[in-house]
């Protein structure tokens, strides 16, 4: 991989995780009816505007999947060069499918579910469960490798903050005794979920990005 495609998959990390997060916030407010503390983010992708948030998910399984590309040609071996780029692959491509195979209504029954809104649910569970566990193997990366040592705050925190909203989240949406509990939250405990990885992702990539610069000058 040259040094170019390397900067341009750094761009992608940054680029995808930024835009992504952006899309979502301001579609959600120009919803007429939406509410980002209630709702889930994929519920965007239902109605006459739905397509907004379909190529959102697109978009972001991309270039997040370019980005793994840039992230491969660095870690080229040693620790998270195999599991931690696998993880982010997965993710990128739950991202990618979650786009054309858009959610169910809130509150349809299973008996009522979809194929494409049983796969969106399949898709969201694999990517938010990987999400922190990617952080986390990077992180033993970033603590063994001198140059990445500015990464481990970072990656801590977020991976943290990331790793409790999936618990919160598997609480309040499958133990039926707290879903009527957390039900005013839900869309502010996902969003606890993926706004922080996103920086994670924009940071990782920025750093990246650096790196190159430094090894070309």
């Amino acid at each position: 991989m040259t040094t170019t495609q390397r900067k341009i998959s750094a761009w992608a990390g940054m680029l995808g995780s930024s835009l992504f997060v952006l899309v979502f916030s301001v579609e959600g407010w120009l919803r007429p009816g939406y509410s980002p503390m209630t709702t889930y983010v994929s519920a965007l992708s239902l109605g006459p505007r739905g397509w907004i948030q379909i190529a959102n998910f697109i978009l972001l399984g991309s270039l997040l999947f370019l980005f793994t590309r840039g992230v491969a040609a660095e870690f080229q071996n040693g620790k998270a060069s195999k599991w931690g780029l696998i993880l982010l692959t997965i993710v990128a491509f739950c991202y990618f499918f979650s786009g054309p195979f858009i959610m169910d209504p809130t509150g349809t029954s299973l008996a009522q579910s979809t194929i494409h809104g049983t796969i969106h649910g399949i898709l969201g569970a694999i990517a938010f469960m990987l999400m922190p566990i990617s952080c986390f193997v990077f992180l033993r990366r970033f603590n063994a490798d001198a140059n990445w040592h500015s990464m481990r705050l970072w990656t801590l925190i977020l991976g943290t903050i990331s790793a409790a909203a999936v618990i919160l989240l598997t609480i309040s949406t499958k133990f039926p005794q707290f879903q009527s509990t957390f039900a005013g939250w839900i869309g502010l405990i996902q969003r606890a979920l993926i706004i922080p990885f996103m920086i994670w992702v924009f940071v990782f990539a920025l750093h990246l990005l650096s790196r190159l610069a430094v090894k070309t000058a």
